[in-house]
């Protein structure tokens, strides 16, 4: 909707552009409205601008009625949309910057997400899953509310974001019912139960998993009866390396 706006706006300007630099031209190439003939669409743009941008030089001035009624409109209609155009436009701009610096997900970079992958939380397992997606070049992205952290994923070429795992309107942000798959590996383990419950509720159709790190951990998400894939690290590891060397 913002890009729309923006779009909008830029249109607008090109109009007004548009109106006057026709409407200079054809009066003061033809009417003879002007003190001086404009003979060139140059001439009628360069009128044209130093009106809207009220510089007014002087050695271009309208001296008939129509060319001074036109000039009026020119300047009344021109001046507003230009400045209300640039006011919304470098507004955008500044507000994405700051959303940026901010560490807050931008509504552009939103209306973006659709098939990728979700880290939440940057607890082990998800810290060397992001190094492998970001190796393979996937679409994926890191959602930490640890300042600090997020800091060092940013500075490292990672697309993170700071939001609170457990709050619902800063989660909506992410578009996890869009995501391919969205993995919860959060250091905090009792933030984590809330943050699971919540995602369950928003990202029904997603494929989610949670990382569980001890077997403690594991009874718990299972007891909590929600529809998700639970992986255990450790159980993985011992399970490989016994099979290796029963082998």
């Amino acid at each position: 909707m913002a890009i729309i706006k923006s779009l909008g706006y830029i249109v607008g300007i090109i109009i007004v552009f548009i109106f006057g630099i026709s409407g200079t031209y054809v009066l003061g190439h033809y009417e003879h409205g002007f003190n001086v003939p404009i003979n060139s669409l140059l001439d009628a743009a360069y009128f044209t601008t130093i009106t809207l941008a009220t510089v007014g030089y002087g050695d271009i001035v309208p001296v008939t009625n129509i060319a001074k009624i036109f000039v009026m409109v020119l300047i009344i209609s021109g001046i507003g949309v230009f400045i209300t155009s640039v006011t919304v436009i470098t507004g955008e701009f500044v507000n994405s910057r700051m959303e940026k610096y901010s560490g807050r997900l931008s509504g552009f970079e939103r209306r973006l997400l659709k098939n990728h992958v979700v880290l939440i939380g940057v607890d082990s397992v998800n810290l060397r899953l992001a190094e492998r997606l970001k190796n393979k070049k996937a679409k994926f992205l890191i959602i930490t509310s640890d300042k600090t952290m997020l800091d060092h994923l940013r500075s490292t070429g990672y697309k993170a974001y700071l939001a609170d795992e457990t709050n619902e309107d800063d989660m909506k942000n992410f578009e996890l019912g869009k995501a391919k798959a969205i993995i919860m590996d959060m250091r905090d383990k009792s933030r984590m139960v809330y943050a699971i419950l919540l995602v369950r509720n928003l990202a029904k159709d997603s494929r989610i998993v949670t990382v569980a790190h001890t077997k403690e951990e594991e009874r718990n998400t299972r007891s909590m009866g929600v529809s998700i894939g639970i992986i255990n690290p450790a159980d993985l590891a011992s399970e490989i390396l016994a099979k290796k060397l029963i082998e």
